[in-house]
């Protein structure tokens, strides 16, 4: 069962923590769930050049913190933080609350499997041979400590006639260890002539049993 589950979640309160903190009752649970899902999509679209690794949502009575982690903070604050602040007044405008965007950095970004796997599905929508990219995203990434790292795209490879998967791995990923720190992420290209392509990664950096900043 260890490689037919998402990593991250059978990790969680183990050296994983919640994307999220806060509190809803069952009746307003859908809409505050909606409200998160809006959040999020709205931070990737707008912060997409910046390498995003994760976004943590606090929400309270009166105020929505918002830390998001990226690869080039400096893309995501903009010229005298410019960036940044339009941003926040999108967000006020959409949630009509007070919010608050916190930017920090990811410094081994060629550890992390979200910016990894979007870095790839971005070269696949520029016509980059699929096979490169993953050999050069598994050698960044063992150079940069990894223990172990998988690389799945499936798909129209090349544009092909039939649909089928390519793998890249490195090291070991010790999918049914939970204490394992293993970073997952999974991310669509969308090609003009191959149609949708997927991309799942793994990165496997260590066994870990406490929860970690990113910084």
């Amino acid at each position: 069962m260890g490689r037919k589950v998402n990593p991250n979640v059978v990790r969680i309160g183990l050296n994983k923590t919640w994307g999220s903190t806060w509190y809803a009752t069952k009746a307003d649970y859908p809409k505050a769930l909606a409200q998160d899902l809006k959040i999020r999509k709205l931070i990737r679209e707008r912060l997409h050049d910046a390498g995003i690794d994760d976004v943590k949502i606090f929400i309270y009575a009166k105020k929505i913190d918002i830390e998001v982690y990226v690869a080039r903070p400096g893309v995501a604050i903009g010229r005298g933080g410019e960036g940044i602040d339009r941003l926040q007044k999108e967000l006020k405008r959409m949630l009509k609350q007070d919010v608050e965007v916190k930017i920090k950095e990811v410094v081994k970004a060629d550890l992390s499997a979200r910016i990894i796997a979007r870095t790839i599905a971005d070269g696949i929508e520029r016509r980059h041979p699929s096979k490169l990219l993953m050999l050069s995203a598994k050698e960044k990434a063992m150079m940069a400590g990894a223990k172990g790292i998988k690389i799945w795209i499936s798909g129209r490879i090349n544009n092909a006639s039939q649909a089928r998967r390519i793998k890249a791995t490195g090291g070991s990923i010790p999918a049914q260890t939970l204490k394992a720190d293993i970073d997952y992420a999974e991310e669509t290209a969308k090609t003009t002539d191959a149609g949708l392509m997927g991309v799942k990664v793994w990165v496997y950096t260590g066994d870990k049993t406490s929860v970690e900043s990113k910084e």
